[in-house]
């Protein structure tokens, strides 16, 4: 049975649906939550489930990088996962961190990479007049959103779409496709752009 972590920042949405999707005869289990945010609701979530839940405050660091991850490596080193979640975790890892853990952290990003990499992905998807958008999960390297391509989502955007709406379905399916996605990585069944989904 593969141990997960999951990193998180904010409300801890697909966090949520990673853990719910972990039970019966999935091949994983999460093990640890760590958030950089202490009013993150996903902490009470985590809580509630028996799951250990640390807040490794981003805030308490500044302009000390090295220390942050240290913090987090830590608890990463005590919970011994084998694969870790970020799931809107909003902090780019270091050469280092990712060497260490090489191989074994996965993200979703909402966008269809390669296109909009990095942020306000929703906001350039419409204003460069794509007619759909969607969600990546891929494997972290020292490429800014550039890893290996796991699995996709797609939507259309519609006529009148803003970027609160177009975020508002991307969510929705990023929802179904990262519990999709970790199943198949934990079973060491992809290691390729291997699921597709499509609510157009």
């Amino acid at each position: 049975m593969k141990r997960v972590a999951i990193l998180i920042s904010g409300s801890g949405s697909n966090m949520i649906k990673l853990c719910e999707s972990m039970v019966g005869k999935h091949p994983a289990r999460p093990v640890i939550v760590i958030s950089s945010f202490s009013g993150s609701e996903g902490l009470t979530y985590a809580t509630n489930i028996g799951l250990k839940a640390v807040v490794v405050e981003f805030g308490l660091f500044p302009k000390d990088n090295f220390g942050f991850e240290a913090a987090i490596t830590e608890e990463l080193t005590l919970a011994s996962p084998d694969i870790i979640c970020l799931a809107g975790f909003m902090h780019i890892l270091s050469r280092s961190f990712l060497k260490k853990f090489a191989n074994k952290i996965i993200n979703i990003h909402p966008s269809l990479l390669p296109k909009y990499k990095g942020l306000n992905t929703h906001k350039r998807a419409i204003s460069a007049g794509d007619f759909e958008a969607g969600c990546t999960v891929h494997k972290v390297t020292e490429e800014l959103d550039g890893g290996p391509i796991l699995g996709q989502g797609k939507v259309l955007i519609d006529k009148n779409e803003t970027p609160e709406s177009l975020a508002a379905k991307v969510l929705k399916l990023e929802h179904t496709l990262y519990p999709l996605v970790l199943k198949k990585f934990a079973a060491a069944a992809i290691d390729q752009t291997e699921i597709i989904l499509s609510n157009s």
